[in-house]
This record gives C-alpha cells, sequence and structure tokens, in this order.
C-alpha cells in the first residue's frame, strides 16, 4: 500500500494543521514501512516542514503533479535539497499567452517555479481582497514570494516553471477567463478553491504524478491510496485503487471517489488510514 494525500482541505484542518489521527496514522504507516506522499497544489516549499520531515515521507508531489520530487535523506524538511525526479513545466510562451488573458480582469497571478510561487508585491499586498478566509489567506502567504518585478518579468526569469494560478474576485470575470484559456491548446485547467483557476501543461495532473511514481516505485497503482477534496484531487482518486474523498468535498469529487472519510476538520484522512492499517 501506498498513500498520496492532498494538503489543504484533506490531511489538514481548517487552520492548516494535521490532526493527532493524522500524526498517529503517519507514524503507523512509517512502522510498517509504507510511504505516505504529500499530493498538493502548493510549491514544494509550501508543503509543512514537519510533514516533510516525517519518517514516513520520502516522497512528495507539488505544484498539481507538475513535480515529483525525492526528499534529502539528510534534511527532508529542507525543500530547497530535494531532487526532481520528474518535471511536467509549462512552457514559458504558454505562461505569457495565460498572463495576457488574465491581466485584463482584476486577479492576482502566482508563478510556481523551482519549488517557489512567486507573484508581484502589489497582488500580494490585496490578497484579502480575493479570498475572505483568513486561514487560507494566512497559507497563501506564507508559500508566496512578493517580488517588485511585473509577471512578464517573474516569468521570463523562472528557473523550471511549473505551473500558474489566478484568484479572482467576480465570477463574471472568471467565466471569461475560463472561456479563453479554453481556446489556448497546450494547457490543463483546474482548480483547488473555489475562487481560483489553475493552470499547468497539458497531461499534467496529480493522478498522471500518482501513475508514475508507482511505476518508479514498482507499486501496482491497484495498492494506491489516494485521499481529496477538491476538483484537483479528481483524477488521482479516479487513477488509484482506492479513491477517498473527504466528508467537506465538493459533490464532483465524491461522486468521483470510491469511498468518503470524515471531513478535514474531523481528521478523516488520519482515521481512514488507521482503519486501512487495522484491518490489513
Amino acid at each position: 500500500m501506498i498513500i498520496f494525500s492532498d494538503l489543504d482541505g484533506t490531511f489538514l484542518d481548517t487552520r492548516k494543521r494535521v490532526g493527532p489521527a493524522g500524526w498517529r496514522a503517519l507514524d503507523a504507516l512509517a512502522a510498517a514501512g509504507l510511504e505516505f506522499v504529500p499530493c498538493t497544489g502548493r510549491p514544494l516549499s509550501g508543503i509543512p516542514a514537519d510533514v516533510l520531515a516525517h519518517p514516513a515521507v520520502h516522497y512528495a508531489v507539488s505544484s498539481n503533479g507538475a513535480v515529483i520530487a525525492r526528499l534529502d535523506d539528510e534534511r527532508p524538511q529542507d525543500a530547497s535539497r530535494a531532487t526532481t525526479l520528474r518535471l511536467a513545466g509549462l512552457n514559458r510562451a504558454k505562461a505569457h499567452e495565460i498572463w495576457e488573458i488574465a491581466r485584463d480582469y482584476d486577479v492576482t497571478f502566482d508563478i510556481f517555479a523551482g519549488g517557489d510561487c512567486y507573484t508581484q508585491r502589489s497582488m500580494y499586498d490585496r490578497l484579502e481582497e480575493y479570498v475572505a478566509d483568513p486561514h487560507i489567506v494566512r497559507a497563501l502567504r506564507a508559500t508566496r514570494i512578493p517580488l517588485e518585478a511585473t509577471p512578464e518579468a517573474i516569468i521570463d526569469g523562472a528557473r523550471d516553471l511549473e505551473r500558474v494560478a489566478i484568484y479572482w474576485k467576480d465570477p463574471v470575470d472568471r467565466d471569461a477567463i475560463r472561456a479563453r484559456l479554453a481556446a489556448v491548446d497546450g494547457i490543463e485547467v483546474t482548480r483547488s478553491y473555489s475562487m481560483n483557476i489553475e493552470v499547468m501543461a497539458a497531461g499534467t495532473s496529480k493522478g498522471s504524478a500518482l501513475r508514475w511514481l508507482c511505476g518508479e516505485l514498482g507499486t501496482p497503482v491497484s495498492e494506491a491510496v489516494a485521499f481529496g477534496d477538491n476538483m484537483n484531487d479528481v483524477s488521482m482518486l479516479q487513477i488509484a485503487g482506492t479513491g477517498v474523498a473527504m466528508q467537506n468535498a465538493e459533490d464532483a469529487v465524491r461522486a468521483a471517489a470510491g469511498a468518503v472519510a470524515a471531513s478535514n476538520d474531523a481528521d478523516g484522512a488520519g482515521l481512514f488510514i488507521l482503519d486501512l492499517l487495522a484491518r490489513a
């Protein structure tokens, strides 16, 4: 068995913490010699250091599957020391094309590259205008590096471009952006929150990352268990042998899963893992 789990809204509670059952599950997985793979839309540097440092964690999937990394043996909590095993990067010209669409609307624009996330400072300073939940805002601020540079300059200077993300205020803008993105070839569009749009290279997803890493480790996909709560998790819930949606997941996500766990605030993923191990 190998566990792939989304973080926000899934393995982390509303306050962005791992619950008691989550830590017990990680300890039990480590004791059994089983892998826990954080599988997130966050950049690699945005995964909580205490999760990366846990002995059950040796690999991480970040940027919605654009990056698969092997953590450093001596300092696993230091994302900068991780080894990239696979990069499904976003073409620089495509990133510029997406920005040319986004710039016509009142939105933010995040550039994920080289294990980090960069955003123009003027957008970073306005995050509360786009996101009402203070816990999400706190997480966004903690996982983004504000720069004085324009999005064009950030894209041009980025190393190992992974994906981009847009946060919008007006649903009319959201719909217009999505419609224009539909005419751009070579991209994959999803979201991890109701108020954002996330764009990767075509074929890039958490599901494709799950399949690749299972192949690399010689683990049948049928033995993979995946947990998620939002649209960017659907592909891995469908590909994994056991796809588990959280009770707080959107209806479409629950419909894609084979099982439903208690909510993230009820430590559902941790409890589900403990139950799986008890029955193994």
